[in-house]
């Protein structure tokens, strides 16, 4: 699935002047800037149509990825010197558009970015994220409430059923988005070995389809938290109708107030916004709740080492966002003598679940821009194809970490246990 090809106006969102007097010329140090802009972020195979007209190709032998359209001269000098912020807004205010996939565009962008050789590319692209984003504080309450509480109606045109909003696992390549959510659900369950009777706790659940899944096919019983009102809302009433709710407890409060004990922790989709600072605060949290025989699961967005998020994702999208690298992960278990027994890097399968998302996403917009309006269609759309290119590209990853005490020696000798075929704990 594809991102659907952008409409052929050029005039900015509600800006109907351009059609009333020509478009300026274009000057030559505007065509030197341009090409500036391109050596800068490593010669990508995109060529450039500035508001005149004229097209600047990529290169000679007329190969190219896509074609990016900057629709007004301010534009252009808005995008100098922060790109990676300015790019994104121009997006969604109509003053850029893409001619072409959009995610096959925006992966070309990080392609050239990755493979180019020039040190200066690389401190440019990300100086003002360093500067600018290590000045940046939002409270988590504020992080999730700007993002997960969109509307359930929202997230119900382009998610699975059961609404998860994390990456799913596609076992099958030709599995449907549905099948590949249960099959992740499975997937984290034999990892973490259940059996009937334990204790669970979920950290961040989301609309609870793990925490209704583990108690449902797992005879386990789940106490999961999530700050998201309208998340846990809608969670309860899936686990009554899946008639789990005498064994699954939805708690609307923050990872910091988790007590009690538990045979099994698990966090999916939530350390991304924990806060690098808070790694240790979370690591003493799962040691003091897990048994001395408990493991447990971090399942995280990543990289491979530690940059910022780029700055248009943290500040429209995910305020607050830091994905860790694997030695920023580490934080959370060396203090506390937890061995890592397994790690899983599942990028491309969340490179196949944004597809997913995007196409279905392409198939709602009308509906989307009737709830918002059309700069959020675009904002969501930059997003959701931008993502597929930064997990497509490895810009981003996808880590599963599997956990346990150190001294326990109740840990399997092989992974065999975690694929189908062989009989996971709690199957009958």
């Amino acid at each position: 699935m594809t991102a659907a090809r952008e409409a052929t106006s050029s005039q900015p969102i509600g800006d109907h002047t351009a059609l009333l007097s020509p478009r300026p010329s274009v000057s030559e140090v505007e065509r030197w800037l341009v090409r500036r802009l391109r050596r800068l972020t490593g010669e990508p195979a995109i060529d450039i149509e500035l508001w005149d007209g004229e097209c600047l190709p990529a290169r000679s032998d007329g190969r190219s990825f896509g074609r990016i359209r900057i629709n007004d001269r301010q534009t252009l000098w808005r995008l100098w010197p922060d790109p990676q912020l300015k790019f994104g807004e121009a997006y969604s205010d109509g003053r850029i558009d893409v001619d072409g996939d959009l995610a096959e565009t925006l992966g070309e962008l990080n392609r050239s970015l990755s493979q180019s050789q020039s040190q200066q590319s690389a401190w440019w692209w990300h100086l003002p994220s360093r500067l600018i984003g290590a000045l940046q504080h939002r409270s988590a309450n504020h992080n999730v409430h700007h993002h997960y509480d969109l509307g359930n109606d929202f997230y119900r045109l382009w998610l699975d059923e059961q609404l998860v909003y994390t990456c799913a696992y596609f076992a099958d390549p030709e599995m449907s988005l549905e099948e590949a959510q249960v099959a992740k659900f499975e997937h984290v369950c034999r990892k973490l070995r259940l059996q009937p009777g334990e204790r669970v706790i979920e950290a961040g659940c989301g609309w609870g389809g793990l925490a209704i899944h583990m108690a449902r096919q797992y005879g386990v019983s789940v106490r999961a938290l999530n700050l998201s009102h309208e998340q846990i809302v809608e969670a309860r009433r899936l686990a009554k109708l899946a008639g789990v709710s005498d064994r699954v407890e939805f708690i609307e409060d923050d990872w910091r107030n988790i007590t009690g004990q538990c045979d099994a922790f698990v966090s999916i989709g939530m350390l991304e916004h924990v806060g690098l600072k808070n790694y240790r605060r979370l690591g003493r949290l799962m040691d003091h709740c897990l048994t001395s025989s408990g493991r447990g699961l971090i399942h995280s967005i990543g990289m491979n080492s530690p940059r910022p998020m780029d700055r248009w994702t943290e500040r429209y999208i995910f305020p607050g966002a830091q994905p860790p690298s694997l030695s920023q992960m580490t934080k959370l278990f060396e203090p506390f003598n937890f061995s890592v027994l397994d790690v899983e890097n599942l990028r491309l399968h969340y490179a196949e679940t944004l597809r997913h998302w995007l196409g279905r996403f392409e198939r709602s917009t009308d509906k989307v821009r009737d709830m918002f309006d059309e700069k959020f269609v675009r904002m969501w759309r930059l997003y959701l194809a931008g993502s597929v290119a930064t997990f497509e590209t490895g810009w981003l990853q996808l880590f599963q970490v599997l956990f346990a005490r150190g001294c326990s020696n109740d840990v399997p000798r092989t992974r065999e246990y975690q694929y189908p075929g062989h009989q996971a704990c709690g199957e009958t």
